[in-house]
């Protein structure tokens, strides 16, 4: 037989919850000495006190596991409860780092307000292009990356098949209003080529005024451009017209560091 210490060692959990196991029914050990009160377990238990901890593990209740203990549950049944758990623990960590970076990435937007600007804005005029696009609708502007990102990708393999030019940057467009926001990944059309299968073929329109302004690094800071844009557009007493467009100029996608997107507003007085 083990001491409680003993089994407390082996079965990693403390000789106070093992007390409070034994009080609620859930694990007695098989001898209390009389005089002494001193609790001993046999080797056997741990693989009760193993399937107890798992089960508290998986969100039940004390109160709970008692029955499923006594039911003589699996280890089988245990092990497919336990990689369902773990699965929806590794969502809740995906999650919660993706929320994290929100935060951090909300935080420096702030904390540039009342930096000055290294962005230089420029206003030009936009000339036509022809492209082949894919669109889709995102109920959440939180779901963009998640959408257009595999867009692209399936765009450029597709186009790498195709034999398309694959220097001329890419173009992503967004709709300027409305409750599902449309949004769209674009290849400029190569000339001669067929058109990339599931896309259409458009123009995107000749835009006569717009504001401009170069991001470097990753999509994870772009909020950060865009939101300085807009204030620069409203600062100068301009309003937004029309879809807004990202170019991505340089795109080395074992860099993202290195990436170059240009940013386009167009504006109207």
């Amino acid at each position: 037989m083990l001491s409680i210490g003993d089994f407390a060692l082996h079965g990693q959990v403390s000789v106070r919850m093992l007390r409070h196991y034994d009080a609620l029914g859930l694990l007695e050990p098989v001898h209390v000495d009389p005089s002494s009160g001193y609790r001993w377990y046999a080797a056997e238990q741990l693989s009760r006190l193993n399937r107890l901890i798992a089960l508290k593990e998986l969100g039940f209740t004390l109160e709970q596991i008692g029955p499923i203990l006594d039911a003589s549950v699996s280890a089988e049944e245990l092990r497919a409860m336990l990689l369902l758990r773990r699965s929806q623990v590794e969502e809740q960590i995906t999650a919660d780092h993706a929320r994290l970076r929100a935060i951090e990435r909300r935080l420096r937007t702030i904390e540039k307000e009342n930096q000055m600007s290294d962005l230089t804005f420029t206003e030009k005029s936009l000339p036509a292009v022809q492209v082949s696009q894919r669109r889709a609708q995102v109920e959440d502007r939180t779901e963009i990356a998640g959408v257009i990102g595999p867009m692209f990708g399936n765009l450029i393999d597709q186009a790498e098949a195709l034999g398309y030019d694959l220097d001329a940057s890419t173009i992503a467009w967004y709709g300027d209003g409305g409750d599902p926001m449309e949004i769209a990944a674009c290849i400029p059309q190569t000339e001669g080529l067929p058109l990339l299968p599931g896309t259409e073929h458009v123009e995107l329109e000749a835009v006569p005024r717009a504001i401009t302004v170069v991001h470097r690094g990753d999509m994870e800071t772009i909020g950060d451009t865009w939101q300085a844009l807009q204030q620069y557009v409203g600062a100068q007493g301009l309003s937004n017209t029309g879809r807004c467009r990202e170019v991505y100029i340089a795109t080395p996608m074992d860099r993202p560091d290195d990436w170059v997107t240009e940013l386009q507003q167009p504006v109207t007085a």
